[in-house]
């Protein structure tokens, strides 16, 4: 099939969040701020810088907060402008104005796989991007933009890759590659992926190369999910359905891995949501400085009475 321009991104948003119980007991997990801002709010903004601005999130019970949260709130514009404060004004209708949002419920909580099921009468016959929400890749990389732009010109599907430690693997899915050839030949960040492994044993991974949450895929994964049977967890999963398109190039062009090197932060995680919290804090321009000082001063002093 020949190659449509991507203008539509998915994000799955429907986990209950059960690692940061209690505080997502009444919040859907995705409304934890991460500074000043949600972290849904960045993931739909890197969808739009990637020039994706027909977003549909999926979306489960007790989510409303994010349908709210980039909704029109006419009493708090209308005080905010009789306050003459501008400033909060103009940062409360950025998340108004951000993309053109649709949702829709996943129903029932059947794994990523059904999730991205979910989203084929939005989707349609079209290429689509899918962004996870757990993982905030840093605004200064162009991670998603490079992967649309691999998707269009090979017509390939193409999945984030993350070198990690050897240790580590057993907590990703794992990429089996191959050099790349055709007409990616000779681009570093590129390998062809011939197979997917879900969190194999360290002394049994094929690669370091994990599978982290950006994907860009073409429509054809709509019938592999459908034959998709359950797998790790009981679940669909959308590992099990790359790895059909992964070893047979005719379904869908093959699988294009893009290695990414850049800052990523792993908010599912209660370690990797502080950590995200402080670096990007720390690039704040109106809490960079008085955070850095502050931070020296903690450390040095043994990390007051908090750390004794």
């Amino acid at each position: 099939m020949p190659a449509s321009r991507l203008t539509k991104a998915v994000i799955p948003a429907a986990g209950l969040g059960t690692r940061f119980l209690p505080a997502t007991k009444a919040m859907p997990k995705e409304m934890l701020p991460v500074v000043d801002r949600p972290a849904i709010q960045y993931v739909v903004e890197e969808a739009v810088r990637a020039g994706l601005a027909d977003v549909l999130m999926i979306t489960g019970r007790n989510k409303n907060a994010l349908e709210n949260h980039f909704d029109r709130v006419t009493e708090l514009e209308a005080l905010l402008e009789s306050r003459g404060d501008l400033a909060k004004l103009s940062r409360v209708n950025e998340s108004t104005d951000l993309a053109d949002l649709h949702y829709v419920r996943q129903g029932d909580p059947k794994g990523l796989g059904h999730a991205v099921l979910r989203a084929h009468m939005h989707v349609g016959n079209e290429p689509f991007a899918v962004l996870l929400g757990d993982d905030l890749i840093d605004e200064k990389e162009h991670l998603l933009e490079r992967m649309v732009e691999v998707q269009e010109r090979g017509n390939v599907t193409a999945i984030a890759l993350m070198e990690v430690e050897p240790e580590q693997i057993s907590s990703y899915g794992c990429a089996v590659v191959e050099p790349i050839s055709g007409v990616f030949e000779g681009e570093e960040d590129l390998v062809r992926v011939t197979g997917l492994v879900e969190k194999p044993k360290a002394s049994e991974a094929p690669s370091n190369l994990a599978i982290i949450g950006r994907y860009v895929l073409r429509p054809e994964i709509f019938d592999v999910l459908r034959e998709t049977k359950p797998g790790r967890g009981g679940e669909i999963q959308l590992t099990d359905a790359l790895n059909v398109l992964a070893r047979d190039e005719s379904i869908a062009g093959g699988v294009v891995g893009v290695i990414f090197r850049g800052r990523r932060y792993d908010t599912g995680d209660k370690l990797g949501y502080i950590q995200a919290i402080v670096e990007l804090a720390t690039a704040h321009p109106e809490l960079s400085e008085k955070l850095k000082s502050w931070l020296a001063e903690f450390v040095a002093g043994g990390f007051g009475e908090a750390g004794k």
